[in-house]
């Protein structure tokens, strides 16, 4: 929970580095998330019995989050690709056939050892390269 507050703290920042552990777990937290409102919109239909103020407000509620995630997830993304050295314009890649695969091997990659054009690695303090 700590690193999806981090990344929700830096809200609009697509500079410096991310590593490996704060751009999963965020990814992580948020995924679980977004199950939640399914569930909950799966459950309400059926208990509601197809009521459409309950599936309009969870839509609602839906989009809502989708929104006001969007830009910490791109910030999140970008870091995370500068944290391997590469620009933030590699996310464009995803929009190609089999780019999001590329995107992965570039998500899974280790911290650049040390500072490089993007910044000190962000886990230097830890003394690891996550």
């Amino acid at each position: 929970m700590k690193y999806y507050l981090e990344v929700l703290k830096k809200y609009a920042v697509f500079s410096g580095r991310a590593g490996r552990a704060e751009f999963w777990w965020f990814f992580l937290i948020n995924s679980l998330i977004i199950v939640g409102l399914i569930v909950l919109q799966i459950t309400l239909s059926s208990v509601v019995g197809r009521s459409a103020v309950a599936n309009l407000a969870i839509s609602m509620l839906s989009v809502v989050y989708w929104l006001a995630i969007l830009i910490p997830s791109l910030a999140v993304t970008v870091r995370r690709l500068h944290d391997s050295n590469l620009s933030g314009w590699w996310l464009l890649i995803s929009f190609v056939p089999f780019g999001g695969i590329v995107l992965l091997v570039f998500y899974i990659l280790a911290s650049t050892p040390g500072a490089n054009r993007f910044g000190p690695n962000p886990n230097a303090s830890a003394g690891g390269t996550m």
